[in-house]
């Protein structure tokens, strides 16, 4: 059974006992959730989990670090080291996105040595196999795309990117666009040159029972890719990205029917005061399904520095509802990233994620902030450098200028805490 399926029956599985008492929380509050379809933990069934992670309404915000090769970059050995990385500065998901090398044993590798959910973008493995064999990069069959997803399930990947709401329909509304820029997503743009090429209607959503079936076989978690999702903040919040939206809430009914567990991609490029309208709309058309974001980014003139300008968009929305956010690193839109570039992304993804936890009024999140409070007050580095973000930073920088007394070579004898306490 999939852990909708067994949630629906009134059973907790192992999973969601290990996820409550990481969040916190009663194991009946995740089974009821789990149950409704606003909260899901992906866990491929062919795989034991060490680390699951429970994502949606009422859990704390999940961070998602993206790994993978590109052309002229593909090392198995570096890729492995950017998965350490993450998760040493604490990501709770994975996604291999290569496309580059031998795809499968870079993907095999990756879940072998997570202990954390990994997630995939199958299409992406037609496209790099229509090319390495010198063709378009969309001549494929349309049973080359439930293929790639059975060959990714039968690896063991947790989660998936399917962009299935890239109908005939949303199509016509990508031709009348005054975009900027039509369309950003690798995975979007590879359906709909495909559509566009053979005159067909999208594949994953033609045959969208059929991967329910293969989805609910494995318990693989359905990630509704937003392949119209604007990729600059001038194209926001548009018709086209509106109306793919609107397919996917219909398609999460069908997909929670099925007993499979489902959550809604969301726009990686939105100015700040639009991230509120469209998390709250995609909450009301995902019918409460847990929001997974890239970012958001709410300029686009960070290059360089739009892990920054990410975690700036992301603690806002995880404040207002988002459940998980995928990082955004240096060297986005520059360049593949490096392991630097992984972990710089990972940091600022967690501390956006922590913002809003604070923010959400999280227990587990207020219970660090008071422990870390005491522990600057009492000048405990080390349970300071333990309760941080990025601990092992923060005590490399100390130790380069220490300071002989307390506190630290910001203020050295004129420490506001120190006088404080020896004066009051």
């Amino acid at each position: 059974m999939t852990q909708m399926e067994m949630a629906k029956r009134g059973i907790i599985s192992e999973e969601m006992k290990k996820t409550a008492k990481e969040e916190g929380i009663e194991a009946e509050i995740v089974r009821k959730r789990i149950a409704e379809g606003k909260a899901v933990i992906p866990a491929n069934k062919l795989r034991k989990l060490q680390k699951p992670i429970i994502v949606g309404e009422g859990f704390s915000v999940k961070v998602n670090a993206n790994i993978g090769t590109s052309k002229g970059f593909s090392s198995l050995e570096e890729e492995k080291e950017k998965a350490r990385v993450a998760i040493e500065y604490g990501a709770d998901a994975l996604m291999v996105l290569s496309t580059w090398g031998d795809l499968k044993a870079i993907r095999k590798a990756i879940i072998e040595i997570s202990p954390i959910p990994v997630g995939s973008v199958p299409i992406y493995d037609s496209a790099v196999k229509s090319y390495e064999i010198g063709k378009n990069v969309v001549d494929f069959s349309e049973k080359d795309f439930l293929e790639m997803v059975i060959d990714h399930a039968k690896d063991g990947i947790d989660f998936m990117t399917i962009h299935v709401g890239v109908t005939q329909r949303v199509l016509e509304f990508i031709r009348k666009s005054k975009r900027t820029l039509k369309i950003v997503s690798r995975g979007g743009s590879i359906i709909a040159g495909w559509m566009l090429k053979n005159k067909k209607e999208n594949p994953f959503y033609k045959y969208f029972d059929e991967l329910l079936g293969i989805a609910k076989e494995y318990d693989i978690t359905l990630s509704l890719g937003d392949g119209m999702r604007p990729g600059a903040i001038v194209d926001a919040s548009d018709s086209q990205q509106f109306e793919e939206l609107f397919v996917l809430g219909e398609l999460v009914e069908k997909a929670r029917k099925k007993d499979v567990q489902v959550m809604i991609e969301g726009p990686g490029h939105l100015p700040l005061n639009e991230i509120e309208m469209n998390v709250k709309l995609m909450k009301k058309a995902g019918k409460g399904a847990p929001i997974f974001l890239l970012g958001p980014l709410p300029t686009d003139r960070a290059m360089g520095y739009d892990h920054i300008a990410s975690a700036v968009g992301g603690a806002l929305a995880g404040y207002l509802g988002a459940d998980f956010l995928c990082y955004v690193t240096p060297s986005e839109h520059i360049s593949l990233p490096t392991i630097e570039d992984v972990r710089e992304g990972v940091i600022a993804s967690k501390i956006a994620a922590t913002i809003a936890d604070v923010a959400r009024g999280n227990v587990n999140a207020w219970k660090l902030e008071r422990e870390m409070a005491i522990a600057r007050k009492e000048f405990n580095w080390e349970k300071m450098f333990r309760l941080s973000i990025a601990g092992k930073i923060a005590k490399e920088k100390h130790s380069k200028r220490p300071y002989d007394g307390d506190g630290c070579s910001m203020c050295g004898p004129f420490c506001a805490i120190k006088i404080a306490e020896e004066c009051l």
